[in-house]
C-alpha cells in the first residue's frame, strides 16, 4: 500500500492488490499511453496495471486479457490496461502539489528484461510471436488539464527520468550490457482532466511542471528499483 503521506485527490480513486493497481477517475480524463488495452489518445474512466506471468504467452490476446480482468472487477467505462510481471509490492508513488495542482508518479518495476535504447532486438520480424513482461511501468497523473502537446512532452521527460534512474542504478542492459534505458517492455501512460483549470501548455525542462514530472518520475523509479534489486 502507499506510504501514508500520499493523499489522492478527490476525484482519483486507488486500489492495489497482489494482481493490480487501478486508479478509477470520479469524472473524464483525457490520457495518452502505450497501453495495451485503450492505448494511444483516450478518454478514460480507469487505468489499470495487471499483473501476468512472466512471457505471458497464450491463445488470447492481452487486449483481450485486459478488458475480460476490468469486466470482473466491474469496472465500468472506459479503461486502459498494462501488464508487468513485476510484483506490485514493487509500486512506488511520489506526489506533490503545488498552486493548488497535484501530480503523481505511480511506479512498478521488474528488471530481468532490461535494455538500452538501440539494442539488437530478439524478435527480427515486425510482429513479435511473444513478448518477455518484465516491466517498468509508469502511470503519471495530475489534476491539471495538459493540452495534447504537452502531454507528450511530460511522457518525453518522464521516459528522460526513468533512463536517469537506471543510469544512476547501474542498471545493465542483459544484451549489450551497456547502461540500460528501460526494459524491452515498458508501458507510459499521462492523464488528466478532460476540462477544468489550470491548463499546461508546456512540461519541458525549463517550466516548473516539467522539473516536477522528472524528479518525482526519478524518486519512484529509484525506490521502486531499489526494492526489486533487494527482493532478487
Amino acid at each position: 500500500m502507499p506510504d501514508k503521506s500520499i493523499i489522492f485527490p478527490p476525484q482519483i480513486g486507488f486500489d492495489q492488490t497482489a494482481r493490480h493497481v487501478h486508479l478509477a477517475f470520479g469524472r473524464p480524463f483525457n490520457a495518452l499511453s502505450c497501453a495495451v488495452l485503450n492505448g494511444g489518445f483516450q478518454t478514460l474512466d480507469h487505468i489499470v496495471n495487471l499483473k501476468v506471468p512472466k512471457a505471458a504467452c497464450t491463445d488470447e490476446e492481452p487486449a483481450m486479457t485486459l478488458a475480460r480482468y476490468c469486466l470482473q472487477q466491474g469496472w465500468q467505462g472506459t479503461a486502459a490496461g498494462m501488464m508487468t510481471a513485476a510484483s506490485m509490492k514493487s509500486l512506488r508513488i511520489r506526489q506533490r502539489r503545488m498552486e493548488g495542482v497535484d501530480v503523481m508518479a505511480l511506479v512498478t518495476t521488474g528488471l530481468s528484461n532490461a535494455r538500452r535504447a538501440g539494442d539488437p532486438a530478439e524478435w527480427r520480424t515486425l510482429q513479435p510471436v511473444c513478448l518477455d513482461h518484465d516491466t517498468i511501468n509508469i502511470m503519471l497523473v495530475s489534476t491539471a488539464r495538459f493540452t495534447p502537446s504537452a502531454m507528450v512532452e511530460a511522457i518525453m521527460i518522464a521516459t528522460e527520468a526513468k533512463a536517469a534512474a537506471l543510469q544512476n542504478a547501474a542498471i545493465k542492459s542483459a544484451v549489450s550490457h551497456a547502461i540500460a534505458t528501460g526494459t524491452g517492455t515498458d508501458a507510459i501512460i499521462m492523464a488528466c482532466p478532460e476540462a477544468g483549470q489550470p491548463r499546461i501548455e508546456f512540461c519541458g525542462k525549463h517550466v516548473l511542471m516539467g522539473e516536477v514530472i522528472g524528479q518525482l518520475v526519478i524518486e519512484a523509479v529509484t525506490d521502486s528499483i531499489r526494492w526489486e534489486l533487494a527482493a532478487t
